[in-house]
């Protein structure tokens, strides 16, 4: 059990994750085994978030510090909550969990981007969505691409060029 400056301390540290968050990711993690929540960590981890359980009602106290706008004790099961500094990696990282382990029992229940508050249905659109690395090399590409295509329509004029001079020589040489 822990006392209320422990408790105080708690919703402080969780306030200031959710602060430094873009977004969060609500899942049920209840009927879960502790080998399927280490790999869930591992891979949002990778993807720079973090999972954290706590109570309901110490997580609604950290929501409501930072103004998230998320009624915590409404979410269904016993709830975990994925920080994310992007704003699809942690939705991803679940949804992703969840296809990959269809035996298992977590699921998405809600979520946050910003301070507005994120239905389940939002919260899988937005796993569904590229994410920013992906973005950004499709940019590249995109605007690589009419460069690459005068550059390659020049060099089959000088090529052509060139194979009309070899066929004057080899003419003229015969």
């Amino acid at each position: 059990m822990q006392n209320k400056s422990q408790k105080t301390e708690l919703i402080a540290e969780v306030a200031a994750k959710a602060k430094g968050s873009k977004a969060l990711v609500f899942a049920n993690f209840k009927g879960v085994s502790v080998k399927d929540i280490t790999t869930l960590r591992r891979s949002l981890r990778e993807t720079g978030s973090s999972w954290q359980v706590l109570k309901k009602t110490l997580l609604n106290r950290a929501l409501d510090e930072v103004g998230v706008k998320v009624d915590a004790r409404a979410l269904d099961g016993q709830v975990g909550i994925a920080f994310s500094s992007d704003e699809v990696a942690a939705a991803k990282a679940i949804a992703d969990f969840i296809k990959a382990n269809k035996e298992s029992t977590l699921s998405i229940v809600g979520g946050s981007l910003g301070s507005e508050s994120l239905s389940v249905e939002a919260v899988k659109a937005l796993a569904k969505l590229p994410s920013r690395d992906q973005l950004r090399a499709e940019l590249v590409g995109t605007l690589q691409a009419p460069i690459a295509g005068f550059v390659r329509t020049l060099s089959g004029n000088i090529s052509g060029f060139v194979r009309v001079l070899a066929q004057v020589r080899d003419a003229k040489g015969a």
